[in-house]
């Protein structure tokens, strides 16, 4: 189960990735182009939005079975330390981040206004999850895939 779970996070993060960077220039070049809100836009953000609270829903599960966050008489280890305070605090703002740009995108009133809800939201996002995901080098047993 467990190797089910976190090969689903790990692959699901490449989708969550490509759907964010993807919403981030669509929203940034249509907000300075001043083109018009589409439904393409909509679903872009919808998706993104989507795709992260999945692997929030995985994050939870990987969290409560991993062999990575199990805590020691000792305390946590450094990688358990890792997934439960920055990995877990990171991805949960910028999966806040996501849904506020989605949800005031829908909400607000002209096109312009509504891509730069979305725009700079996402593009918070997208650096907080950069910057917490375990890539390889880091030491915290994070892989490419």
């Amino acid at each position: 189960m467990y190797s089910i779970l976190l090969h689903s996070h790990s692959g699901i993060r490449w989708v969550v990735l490509i759907l964010l960077v993807l919403a981030v220039v669509n929203n940034g070049m249509k907000w300075q182009s001043g083109k018009a809100f589409t439904d393409k836009d909509r679903k872009l953000n919808l998706f993104t939005m989507i795709s992260s609270h999945i692997m929030l829903l995985l994050g939870i599960a990987l969290l409560f079975i991993s062999p990575k966050v199990k805590i020691g008489e000792g305390g946590m280890n450094e990688v358990a330390r890792f997934f439960m305070t920055q990995h877990m605090t990171w991805m949960i703002v910028a999966i806040i981040l996501i849904s506020v740009g989605n949800i005031r995108s829908k909400k607000l009133i002209g096109d312009k206004i509504k891509f730069k809800a979305a725009f700079i939201p996402f593009l918070l996002a997208l650096v907080a999850i950069l910057y917490a995901i375990p890539w390889p080098g880091r030491g915290y047993g994070g892989g490419w895939y």
